[in-house]
């Protein structure tokens, strides 16, 4: 689908790929409400464009099933229609064992990574159907292929959107909406910070993975992609050519097939190159 002149919602807008796919959005003409939980963030987000009526900031809690029933009416209010949505929000939970972390701290990695992905999904979805094309795009990881130690729910939350995805695209082949599954590998993002969590030496889980995967290269920053350019991919590959899977970035596809291919295999070598994140 084109993009000019689309309606477009992202979640986790204000930093990050979200931020960026936004950005890449309104470039390409598209009108975009952009959804965060952060309120400072969006509103850093507005400083950056002008766009006018083409960009809406919406501050909100996508945990909060309620909130999110309330919004495809604002976003209708504000654009006059909806054509896209792009799940993007995420978040990481402490590097510490499964039998460690907290079930508050198990339900806020769940709460964020797989409900506000329901949530958004089942209040957009009748929205998005009754248009002439429309595309529907969550955004899973590379940590859902295999296991980070220190990372079991976060793992578990992103393998959980991915067969939701799946099956959304099974049950929605008929309709004009495409839908699509991305796996970003290491990209640049603030994801440790906006979740709370320190990770030694890694700026997230794809990272510590990498680390397994790439065993004896140098340095992790040398390896991460710019959020800027994973946002273009996504936006080329999932909203324009409506693919049913975008792999971003060479790791991703590195551990794609490893993990399909060899899977226990895959699980030894992270967890071996990764140990040291539980100390």
């Amino acid at each position: 689908m084109q993009v000019q002149n689309k309606v477009f919602v992202v979640t986790g807008a204000g930093n990050g790929i979200g931020r960026e796919v936004v950005l890449d959005l309104l470039r390409r003409g598209g009108r975009v409400a952009a959804v965060d939980l952060r309120e400072e963030s969006l509103v850093d987000l507005g400083r950056r464009v002008r766009v006018g009526e083409r960009l809406t900031l919406h501050t909100l809690d996508i945990t909060e099933r309620r909130s999110v029933e309330s919004l495809p009416e604002q976003v209708l209010q504000a654009h006059g229609h909806i054509d896209g949505l792009l799940n993007v929000a995420g978040i990481i939970q402490e590097f510490v064992p499964f039998a460690d972390l907290s079930y508050e701290q198990m339900e806020r990695v769940l709460g964020v990574n797989l409900w506000g992905v329901v949530h958004t999904s089942k209040a957009f979805l009748p929205h998005l159907v009754e248009r002439p094309e429309a595309c529907l795009v969550n955004v899973s990881s590379m940590g859902g292929f295999a296991p980070v130690p220190g990372q079991t729910m976060y793992g578990a939350s992103k393998a959980a959107v991915k067969l939701l995805t799946e099956g959304l695209y099974a049950e929605l082949r008929q309709t004009p909406v495409a839908v699509t599954i991305v796996f970003p590998g290491a990209i640049e993002t603030e994801i440790t910070s906006n979740s709370g969590v320190r990770v030694p030496g890694r700026t997230s889980p794809e990272e510590a993975a990498l680390q397994g995967v790439e065993d004896g290269a140098k340095d992790a920053k040398h390896r991460t992609m710019p959020a800027r350019d994973a946002a273009r991919k996504i936006v080329e590959d999932a909203v324009k050519k409506g693919q049913y899977r975008v792999i971003v970035g060479r790791d991703a596809a590195m551990l794609d097939r490893l993990s399909r291919l060899a899977p226990q295999r895959a699980t030894d070598l992270v967890a071996k190159q990764m140990a040291h994140l539980l100390g």
